[in-house]
C-alpha cells in the first residue's frame, strides 16, 4: 500500500479530487496518510480532517528564516513516512534537501501545458491571466515528477482544455481544474501506486 502525503496551500480542490478518487476506487493500492499545509486557516485542512486524514500546518511566518522553516517542514513530512508526496496546489518552494531525499517520489500538478506558462512566477490564477493575455487557443494541465528545477521534472501526463469566448481567469481556472487537473492527478497517483509509472534516470517510464 503506497503511503501518500499531500501538500496544499489553498482550498484543497485537488486534494478533494484525490480523496474522492480513493473513496470511489479510482485510486487503488494507496493510503492517504497525511496532509500538510503552509497555511493554518485553509479549507484543505478541514477537508482532510473530515476524511479522517491527519492534517498539520507549518507556516514560514512562525520561523526566523527560511532555513529554520525548511528544517521543520521536512521533519513533519518525514514523520508521515511517505512513499509518494503530492503537491496539490502547494505554493511554497519545497526544500532542495527534500527533493533530493524523495527523488522520483514527488509529483506536482501545474495548470498549463508545460513548457508553456510555467516556472518562477507562474502559479494559481496568474497562469490563467497570462494565458488569456497571450491569446492562446489551447491550455490545460500537466502532472509531472518534481526535480530541483521549477516545473522542469519529467512529464507524466497532460490534458488539453480549449479557451472559450468570454473566458475570465476565474472561469478558465475552474474549467482547467474540472476538465484536466481533477482527472490527471488521481490517475497519476493510481498509476504510480500500481507500478505503471515511475521516474528513472531523469525520465518518466510508463509500463504498458
Amino acid at each position: 500500500m503506497l503511503r501518500v502525503v499531500v501538500l496544499v496551500s489553498g482550498g484543497g480542490t485537488n486534494l478533494q479530487a484525490i480523496i474522492d478518487a480513493v473513496a470511489a476506487g479510482r485510486i487503488s493500492n494507496a493510503n492517504l496518510v497525511g496532509v500538510l499545509s503552509n497555511n493554518k486557516t485553509v479549507k484543505s485542512l478541514e477537508r482532510a480532517r473530515a476524511a479522517g486524514i491527519p492534517a498539520v500546518s507549518v507556516s514560514p511566518k512562525d520561523f526566523a528564516d527560511r532555513e529554520a522553516f525548511n528544517e521543520t517542514f521536512l521533519e513533519k513530512v518525514n514523520e508521515f513516512q511517505p512513499d509518494l508526496i503530492v503537491l496539490a496546489g502547494f505554493l511554497v518552494a519545497i526544500p532542495q534537501q527534500m527533493v533530493r531525499r524523495y527523488e522520483g517520489r514527488i509529483i506536482n500538478i501545474h495548470p498549463s501545458l508545460i513548457p508553456s506558462f510555467c516556472g518562477v512566477g507562474y502559479y494559481g490564477l496568474k497562469v490563467h491571466e497570462r494565458v488569456l493575455e497571450r491569446g492562446v487557443k489551447v491550455t490545460g494541465a500537466t502532472v509531472h515528477f518534481v526535480t530541483e528545477g521549477m516545473d522542469e521534472g519529467p512529464i507524466i501526463d497532460q490534458k488539453a482544455v480549449y479557451i472559450e469566448e468570454g473566458d475570465t481567469p476565474e472561469s478558465l481556472q475552474r474549467r482547467v481544474m474540472e476538465q484536466a487537473e481533477w482527472i490527471l492527478l488521481p490517475q497519476a497517483i493510481d498509476d504510480i501506486a500500481n507500478g505503471r509509472v515511475r521516474m528513472e534516470n531523469g525520465k518518466c517510464v510508463r509500463e504498458h
